[in-house]
This record gives structure tokens, sequence and C-alpha cells, in this order.
């Protein structure tokens, strides 16, 4: 799909590019599947606020404790999909029947078995948790689950971000910074002013990538804009990059903002979503030796239904310079020629790579892989399994250096190929333990007075109190971290599995030798697929990255009847995935307020992960997975000050993070 068609009518176009660095809204009248090309500046520069601000000790709840997209997205599970609310995270596919009426079926795997020692793991320790992201920025902060594992490393310097703070340790684990709040983080009004109630931009999904072809850092965010009164969403959003200006985090980043909503205002073009604005979801980030890759998947804001998933290609090096950066957005719609017909791109996940390994052929390639068991790929309701995925190549990236819009000339492709199957997952059950959250709204004492349990501190008028350990969100099939290295594809994804005579969360993974042709055709061939998953318990969200000598990390959380959420990982190489090692064993079971039916509605959505992450740094590689690094009892918790189990947590959330050191 060449863009060189429609560059003699962009370049007028960017002559009007207005002083905030955006085309005007007169830009958007290109086909929706052709490719749009517009130019952004920097907005502001910012010093890392080293030192960090928290708050003090939240005593149970305030007033508003959970933000607005927040109850939404947690909110009645498919319900809450189908519905008009806008909130972040989206998934149509559901795991109610597995896709009874499709002639595939839950792949019988075996077990894999879980080793009695960690080989390899030379450091591991807790990164950030609910309790420092609800402390943040002196506590003018919100609840919210899940984290999103937003992990790079390089330089010696880690960098975790999770939804919606940050942090910086040293390689050892020792904090070089305080925890950041992403919204001061980003320059704007805190999320919510506990003091005025004034609200702030409501950020989500973060990013990260250290690069070290340009020794810089960068940073994404998607920013909904909101009602500073009410906290409402406008419609409009964008993606904000934040680039470091040295090889170290700490000091200062430029910012740069992306509308995304793609209704014709702001330099977008106009996807015709219904009820107005569109909604640049689930961005993700990679990059090869000229460009710096965000995908996304867009929806309608305000409506229900899916778009495709988004493309947008950068120049490294602009974004370095701080200069005036061409932006070339794909839109991925009808662009998947499956067996099931034409379909749209759905978590197009860009590559990253090991420091200077690219494919330089055809001019610059960057490599992307996807699935299409989802809804979104596949329009079948709540999704269903599929034996197909995606290779997709974005080639000659070199152009994205030029000088003139008018010498960029990106060509898109993508090839569908035979593979394992695979489907929906189902929730994942944990290990039966402490709930306090959950027994304090089934609590029907009086704790608080006549009539008033525990129940009373959360939650008016008196729930059904018939809460119970909750099980936790599997993710559907979109595909997780990819990673390109000695020429192959690396990809995973969650996937329902029957192993032991039950139906459990697994994972599938697979390596593909893609090829590309002077033209920009990709071709490929799936070379190694497995699947990962364990009897009587759930392995999700993996994440994993692979060395130059073809070893690697895949890393995922385990739980279930043995099992609290834990950190756990499993050596990858040519052969297929190996036993499984538990960097962390998690103390107890999530207690977060998305588990709870009284809190978000019935059924509830207990959200988890979303994403973890891998990552290469040397010969090493860091992985990050969510796990629950707490307990505690009902007694414990309704002790002063309430919900804090001696300031592991606080009373709305428990989750937590492991970061760990491998070496494969």
């Amino acid at each position: 799909m060449k863009i060189k068609k429609w560059l003699t009518l962009t370049s007028v176009l960017i002559m009007l590019i207005s002083m905030v660095g955006v085309l005007p809204a007169s830009a958007a009248t290109l086909p929706a599947a052709g490719p749009v090309i517009r130019q952004i500046s920097s907005t502001s520069a910012v010093s890392f606020p080293a030192a960090g601000n928290n708050g003090a000790e939240v005593n149970g709840v305030e007033t508003p404790e959970i933000a607005p997209e927040a109850r939404a997205a947690e909110a009645a599970g498919a319900q809450a999909a189908a519905s008009n609310r806008p909130f972040t995270h989206r998934s149509k596919s559901r795991e109610d029947d597995h896709g009874q009426q499709d002639p595939l079926k839950a792949p019988r795997v075996q077990s894999s078995a879980i080793a009695p020692t960690n080989p390899g793991l030379f450091v591991s320790f807790n990164g950030l948790n609910h309790r420092d992201q609800r402390l943040a920025n002196g506590g003018n902060q919100f609840s919210l689950e899940p984290p999103d594992q937003g992990l790079c490393a390089g330089n010696g310097y880690i960098l975790e971000s999770v939804n919606d703070v940050l942090r910086v340790f040293d390689t050892s684990g020792t904090p070089l910074t305080g925890v950041v709040d992403l919204n001061s983080f980003y320059d704007y009004l805190p999320a919510i002013n506990r003091s005025t109630g004034v609200r702030g931009p409501f950020i989500t999904d973060p990013s990260c990538l250290y690069d070290n072809a340009t020794q810089r850092w960068f940073h994404v965010v998607l920013t909904l804009d909101t009602d500073p009164a009410t906290g409402a969403f406008l419609g409009s959003n964008h993606l904000d990059i934040a680039v470091s200006t040295s090889a170290d985090p700490t000091r200062k980043w430029i910012i740069y903002r992306l509308p995304v909503q793609d209704d014709g205002t702001d330099g977008t073009p106009n996807h015709g979503c219904s009820l107005g604005p569109c909604i640049g979801d689930y961005p993700h980030i990679g990059a090869d030796k000229n460009g710096f890759f965000i995908t996304t998947n867009e929806y309608s804001f305000f409506g229900p239904e899916f778009i495709s998933a988004q493309i947008y290609a950068f120049s490294k090096a602009d974004l370095v310079a701080n200069t005036k950066v061409s932006v070339v957005q794909f839109d991925t719609s009808s662009l998947v020629k499956s067996d099931q017909g034409l379909q749209p791109g759905f978590t197009v996940w860009p590559a990253n790579s090991p420091a200077g390994v690219y494919n330089n052929n055809a001019g610059g390639t960057e490599f992307f892989m996807s699935s299409n068991a989802g809804e979104e790929a596949n329009g079948v309701l709540g999704g269903s399994f599929s034996n197909e995925v995606i290779v997709w190549a974005l080639t000659n990236t070199a152009t994205l250096n030029s000088a003139k819009v008018t010498n960029i000339h990106l060509n898109l492709d993508n090839k569908v190929l035979g593979a394992e199957v695979y489907g929906i997952p189902p929730k994942s059950d944990q290990k039966a333990g402490n709930f306090p959250l959950g027994q304090c709204i089934n609590d029907t004492s009086s704790k608080l007075g006549p009539g008033l349990g525990c129940w009373a501190l959360f939650v008016f008028p008196e729930p059904a109190h018939n809460e119970v350990e909750s099980q936790l969100d599997s993710n559907d099939t979109r595909m997780q971290q990819v990673w390109y290295v000695n020429g192959k594809l690396w990809g995973a994804l969650d996937t329902v599995v029957k192993v032991g005579n039950q139906e459990k969360a697994g994972i599938a993974y697979f390596v593909v030798e893609p090829k590309v042709k002077n033209n920009g055709k990709v071709e490929g061939d799936l070379v190694k697929q497995g699947y990962v998953a364990v009897a009587g318990n759930n392995v999700s969200y993996p994440a994993l990255a692979v060395l130059p000598n073809g070893k690697g990390v895949m890393a995922f959380t385990l739980l279930g009847q043995n099992y609290y959420p834990s950190a756990a990982y499993a050596f990858l190489d040519a052969k297929g995935a190996g036993n499984i090692h538990v960097a962390k064993a998690g103390l107890g079971p999530d207690d977060g307020f998305s588990g709870y039916k009284a809190l978000v509605g019935d059924p509830p959505r207990t959200r988890w992960g979303d994403y973890g992450a891998a990552l290469t740094d040397g010969n090493k590689i860091w992985i990050a997975s969510e796990y629950i690094g707490q307990t505690c009892t009902l007694a414990q918790f309704l002790s002063a000050p309430i919900g804090s189990c001696g300031g592991t947590r606080t009373s709305l959330a428990n989750w937590g993070t492991r970061i760990s050191g491998v070496t494969p």
C-alpha cells in the first residue's frame, strides 16, 4: 500500500500546519484505508521529579475513589463491552461458550513441569504496587486496576511504569527516584485534586522503550481529555510521547502529543465513529533502525463498534532531535485476507529487537504480528477459535528520515499463516485464601453501628452479601509482546487449553521466519509453535524477549488451585518452551475492587495484567509481571488505618508487580 500517490495533496496541506504542530481539520479527507501524513512538534519539556510525592495514609476510601472510566471498564463484563460507556482496554470477546459452534475446539495440551530451582535468575524485587499508585502526587490519585506493565531498561537503569505511576531503579532493584504520577510527568493537572475536586486528564496504557542506538528513552501513554469540573470525557484523546534528552531517565524529557480521535478534528482523518470521536485504545510501541512505531486498537469513543488497528510511524532521529516530526498513519481496515474473508487488523503488535539487530531489507523493515480469534477481527459474536496468525511488514522505513515529506514512501503488507489452534481463555481461578475487601462487603455484623456492617465503609445502600474470591480476567486472544531477532519473529498470546481434562487459561507461542521482497511484499514460514499450560492452574499475559544467541525468556502470571497469583517465567529457544520457574510466589489472592459486584456491577470483570513486559539488556533479559505480594485477614484489614494491612495495600486493591533479571 504505497503512499506516494497521496503525497502531492499532503505536501500542500502540510503548509497549513497550525501553531501547535498538527494539521487542521480540513486534512481529514483521505480514504479511511489509506495512509495519512501529518506533522507534530513538541509541546513542552519536563524535568523528572526525582523525589516523588507520596501522600498521607488513606483511611478507608475517599469520594470519589474510582475514576468513571475504571468503573465502566470493570462493570458487568460483556455488558460493558456492548454498552456506549467510554472505557479503555476494550475487548468484545467472551469465554462463555468457547465457540461451541466452531469446528475448532480447545487444544488438548500437556502440562508443563514446575521447576524447583531458578537457574539464571540473578535478581528479583518488588516493583510498583497499588499503594504506590494511590498515594502518589500527595494522594491526588484514583484507585486503579490493573497496573499495565511498561518496563524498560538500559544504561544501568530500570524504569518501571504502570497505571498510573513510574519509578526508576538501578539494576539491583534499589529505587533511584520516588514514585512519580503520570499526570505530573506529562505536565498535567492531578488526576483529581482532593481539596478542590478539579480533575485532570485520564492517562492509561503506559509503554516504555530504551533505544540503544539513540541512547534515549521513549515513553508512551493514551490520554483522554476530561471536563475539569466533573471528570466527564470530552471525546478528544491523544497519544503522549515522552523522549528523554539523554541516556539518564531521571533528567529532562521532551513531550509530543498526537491527536488520535480520528473524527476530522485536530488534523486527524475522519473514520466515521458513531457518536463522534474514535479512541486510540491499547497503544504499544516498537522500533527499527529508522523508525519509532505505535499501534492502537481504534473503537468508537462513545459507541460500541471497533474500527481497526492503527499504525503510526515516526522518525526516531527527528523525535530525538526535537524537530518537527512527520507521522504516517495506516488504517488496517479490510487488509487481512483470512480464510474467513477480509478482516481488519486487531492488536497489531510492533516488534522490538536486541541492540543493533534490525532488518535493513527493502529500505528498512519493521515487523508486526497479530491474531484473529477475537470478535474485533472476525466479527463472530464473543470471539471464536482460530488457526491463523498474521505477520506484517512496514518497509522503506529509511525514508522516514527524509527532510521532505514528499520523499517518505512507506509500504505496509501482511501475510496470513496457518498455525496451531487458539481461542478465548476462561477466567483464571486462584488458590483459596483471605480476601478481606470481599469479606468486608459480606459482613452483616454491626461493626460500624446498628445494622451497619463493614460493608458501609464502601457501598450504600446495603448490597447483597454474596461476594466470592474472584476469578481473574485472562485476556482475550490478542497478540502480546513481539520480538525480532536473527531473522525470526517471536510472539505469544493467551488461549483456552484443555489440560488434565480441564479447560484452563494457557499460552500459545509462535516463531515466524518472515521474508520481505524488494517490493515490500511479505511472506513467512511458521518454524516453531507450542503451548504453555499447567494442570489445575492457569498461566496468562505472556511477554517474551530473545537474545541474539537465540535464547529467550517468556514471563507470565501463574495462578490456580496450587498458586496465588505468582510471577513466573519459562526459557525459550529453537526447541520451544522449557519448564516453568517461579520467580516469586504470590502470598495471597487478588482482592481488588474490580472483582466485586457491589463495587462494579454483576458480573464483574476482575482486571488483571492487560500486558506484561520483557526486554533485552546486553546478555540479560528483564521481565515484569503482576502478582500478589501481600495477604491479611479481615481483622487486620479493619485495624487503623483501615485497609492498609500494615502498609502493604490500600482498602480497594492489593495488586503488585515483580521485576526479575534472568540470564538464559
